[in-house]
Parts: C-alpha cells; sequence; structure tokens
C-alpha cells in the first residue's frame, strides 16, 4: 500500500519560514520524482517545486529563490523549505511520487495547510 504523510503546515507571518516533510512508504522512492503542489481556495492546484531522481529540480517562478526542495532516499522522505513566505502562499500543499517510465505511478498525499498571515 502506497503511502504519502505530509507534515509540518501551519500558520506563519510573512516573511517568515516553514518546512514540508512528506515520509513515502509503498514505492521505490530512489527512482520517484518526488513534488510538492499546492491548490488554494478557487484555484487550480499548481506545482511548487520537483525533484528527479537524478537530482534535476524544477521551480516555478513565483516560488524560485525562496522555496527549496531535497530529499533523503535513505529516510524515504522529501522535504520543502519554504522562506520568505508571503500570503499568497496559503495554500493547502500536496506531496506527489510520480514515475514516468516503466513502472508508471503517481500517487498524493492527503495534503497539509500552510497558511501565512499576520
Amino acid at each position: 500500500q502506497v503511502r504519502l504523510v505530509e507534515s509540518g503546515g501551519g500558520l506563519v507571518q510573512p516573511g517568515g519560514s516553514l518546512k514540508l516533510s512528506c515520509a513515502a512508504s509503498g514505492i521505490v522512492f530512489s527512482i520517484s520524482t518526488m513534488g510538492w503542489y499546492r491548490q488554494a481556495p478557487g484555484k487550480q492546484r499548481e506545482l511548487v517545486a520537483a525533484l528527479t531522481s537524478g537530482g534535476t529540480t524544477t521551480y516555478p517562478d513565483s516560488v524560485k529563490g525562496r522555496f527549496t526542495i531535497s530529499r533523503d532516499n535513505a529516510k524515504n522522505t522529501v522535504y520543502l523549505q519554504m522562506n520568505s513566505l508571503k500570503p499568497e502562499d496559503t495554500a493547502v500543499y500536496y506531496c506527489n511520487g510520480n514515475r514516468a517510465s516503466f513502472p508508471r505511478y503517481d500517487y498524493w498525499g492527503q495534503g497539509t495547510q500552510v497558511t501565512v498571515s499576520s
């Protein structure tokens, strides 16, 4: 059974920092592309950061320079360090684990709320 369990969300003031964690089980973590997405009320889910098994990272311009994705293959865990948080970063953040080549899969966590407000 595949499980992706996020933690670390919460309320933070503008300019503050949070670190999200996602513990994965049931997948071969080391060959998976791991990513973080977010969805704000009334908006579509969007990519926040992705990290391939080979170490390639992807960030949208909206978070580039503020967010950093990393992974610990020994712990089957992916992290998202978020600095200089803005109110527009408020959303539910979801962990994703996927593989585009055989064996293909695409799994999601249940999400964790991040609220940036004074």
